[in-house]
């Protein structure tokens, strides 16, 4: 399966990057760049290793907590974005105002999005097909194999273009989020971190419980992209340390 992640970052702090240049690490199970080396390639990335609230898990229900919708607004609006090739995944940025989401009063301007294959986290140990702190909040949206997604449908001939050219580069005029319609009544929550280097903790995760459908295809292309020698761009589940997991849900399906 895949998921799309949506990065909201409410500051521009150093550590809140992610890494981009993936000469620097890789996804190789027993690579020495690999993601059981990432925490000893660079002492800054020690959290990848170390930390205790790190990403993504398996959000099985057995373990969850069912609670009342957060305070959560989404805001996002039409901008100038472009698509990137960053050698180990395809991201949409945007420049301007692109809108944000605001969560119990915090403001979470939207960056970018970028999709891992196969999805990072599982349900029921079951993962999905390529998903789209405290100040850093990620929006998570969950596919399967079925019918074409219409928002990365948009990128297609883009993507194309950058079969195997790391950092080329593509404006694809405005681009509004809105169009991922990830207004979904019911999602998980939880603390965790990035997934890529420096594995940064105290990120806000929410994850749509509604799994969406995107074709073979299109997963196949969003792979061929990228050169990077290796049949997937997820980091391996995270031990869960006894964090706490909701469902958040109306409150009249309480």
């Amino acid at each position: 399966m895949l998921i799309l992640l949506l990065i909201l970052i409410a500051s521009e702090s150093s550590t809140a990057q992610e890494v981009e240049d993936e000469r620097e690490f890789d996804y190789s199970e027993n690579g020495e760049k690999g993601p059981a080396k990432w925490g000893e390639i660079k002492k800054e990335w020690s959290e990848c290793s170390n930390g205790s609230m790190q990403s993504p898990i398996d959000l099985s229900n057995e373990r969850v907590r069912l609670i009342s919708d957060q305070d959560k607004k989404i805001n996002y609006r039409a901008a100038n974005a472009t698509v990137k090739n960053r050698g180990h995944d395809i991201q949409i940025e945007w420049f301007g105002d692109g809108g944000s989401v605001v969560i119990n009063g915090s403001d979470y301007p939207l960056r970018q999005a970028h999709w891992h294959s196969p999805s990072e986290h599982t349900i029921h140990g079951r993962s999905t097909d390529p998903n789209l702190q405290n100040k850093i909040y990620v929006l998570g949206v969950l596919y399967k194999i079925g019918k074409p997604d219409k928002f990365l449908s948009k990128f297609i001939p883009s993507i194309r273009s950058m079969i195997d050219k790391k950092d080329e580069e593509v404006a694809v005029g405005m681009i509004d989020a809105t169009e991922i319609n990830v207004h979904n009544k019911k999602y998980y929550r939880y603390m965790g971190s990035l997934t890529v280097p420096p594995c940064t903790q105290g990120v806000i995760w929410t994850i749509n419980k509604k799994v969406r459908t995107v074709s073979m295809d299109q997963v196949k292309l969003l792979r061929e992209a990228v050169h990077d020698y290796v049949e997937k761009n997820a980091r391996p589940l995270q031990p869960e340390n006894s964090r706490d997991i909701f469902i958040c849900s109306p409150v009249d399906e309480i």
